[in-house]
């Protein structure tokens, strides 16, 4: 049994309690979902889907140095919210104006009815779980790194079978997002063979690998490189794309420009023929391949950031975003003015989030300038 309920244009969460909280114990082990389809036009635009992690997110800072075990300490910041790359990106989506269409899981706990009322004007599919729900509380500390404490909870639980049957025919040039595959070992089993679903229902194929727990070890090798062969947007950061390609142990200087643009090469090589490749460089801006060709997209300097939970998965959504509007085309000139504009996009999407302080104060739409085009 689905919950069906229309879809607010901006956040609700006192409709969505009343709306949840009559039928929640009935369904605690059935999908809860948000299906708008009345009124729908019969033109259907590019949807974005979004499959992988949503959890609860604690964020907490900033810490100037490891405490003593078995002491407290207070700190001045915090936000509780939902989390996850999934949800992340969801909630980026909803920022800039977009209907996003979010599929993954939750717990069958109280965090779980929580966290549904973070995501209203969302239009979500969640497998509800017989597992409490993932929490992860994220502390900044003061030279800007971070540490992550993270509980196993419901994403151990979300089945491929789940996200098949909720991840509808594609309309023209709709894009699946994947995230967090390492932290989802039900879609991992069958990864590829979802990837390839995606693909036949018409989907570009988009993926943000993260990074494995158990390291880059051969067989983790072998696996991402079936899962790289059907996609069109890999998204992964420096020291995921150099890991991929096997061109630098762990723990050495990323610095060396030569060694990124040989491991770019050899991922570019791993992917499907025109299939963009996106490497994200923090503060430095993004990389952005395809066809042979590089381009960087360059940021200014964003100050006064306290928390960058979530800067890749912002990223993710604004280039994303700009790929959504953008037509195809075979022109070499034109696809690198499109991956320009898609690369500046996300960089202002990420720009515009990272610096705001809760985040759920953003409202839906706030930052749709993000798409728009620099002059």
């Amino acid at each position: 049994m689905k919950l069906e309920h229309p879809e607010p244009s901006r956040p609700q969460p006192n409709r969505t309690e009343s709306n949840r909280s009559e039928s929640s114990q009935s369904q605690s082990s059935q999908p809860q979902s948000r299906q708008p389809e009345l009124g729908r036009s019969q033109f259907n635009p590019p949807q974005l889907s979004i499959v992988g992690d949503v959890s609860v997110d604690l964020v907490l800072g900033t810490l100037d140095g490891w405490p003593k075990i078995g002491t407290e300490q207070l700190l001045p910041r915090s936000e509780l919210r939902a989390g996850g790359s999934a949800a992340n990106s969801a909630l980026a989506a909803r920022h800039l104006g977009l209907n996003p269409h979010l599929i993954g899981a939750i717990g069958d706990d109280d965090l779980a009815q929580w966290l549904l009322l973070q995501l209203a004007g969302i239009r979500v599919e969640l497998q509800t779980c017989a597992s409490d729900t993932t929490v992860s509380v994220g502390l900044m500390h003061a030279d800007g790194e971070r540490t992550f404490f993270t509980s196993c909870g419901h994403l151990q639980h979300l089945t491929p079978d789940f996200v098949l049957e909720h991840l509808p025919q594609a309309s023209p040039g709709s894009i699946a997002l994947f995230t967090a595959p390492f932290l989802l070992p039900g879609l991992r089993e069958r990864f590829s063979q979802l990837l390839a679903a995606a693909s036949s229902k018409g989907y570009q194929v988009a993926l943000d690998t993260g990074w494995p727990p158990e390291g880059w070890t051969p067989q983790v090798h072998q696996e991402v490189e079936g899962w790289l062969a059907h996609c069109d947007h890999l998204l992964v950061n420096e020291l995921e794309a150099v890991s991929i390609a096997g061109s630098q142990d762990d723990g050495q200087d990323l610095d060396d420009s030569r060694v990124l643009e040989l491991a770019v090469q050899h991922v570019a090589r791993l992917l499907k023929p025109g299939a963009h490749l996106i490497v994200k460089l923090g503060a430095a801006g993004a990389l952005g391949h395809v066809d042979g060709r590089s381009i960087r997209y360059t940021t200014e300097m964003v100050g006064d950031i306290f928390d960058t939970v979530g800067a890749g998965d912002s990223f993710n959504t604004g280039y994303l975003a700009a790929r959504l509007s953008q037509t195809s085309t075979s022109q070499a000139s034109t696809k690198q003015a499109s991956l320009r504009d898609a690369l500046a996009a996300g960089c202002r999407t990420a720009s515009a989030i990272l610096p705001r302080f809760p985040r759920k104060r953003i409202g839906a739409g706030e930052l749709a300038h993000c798409l728009q085009p620099q002059s």
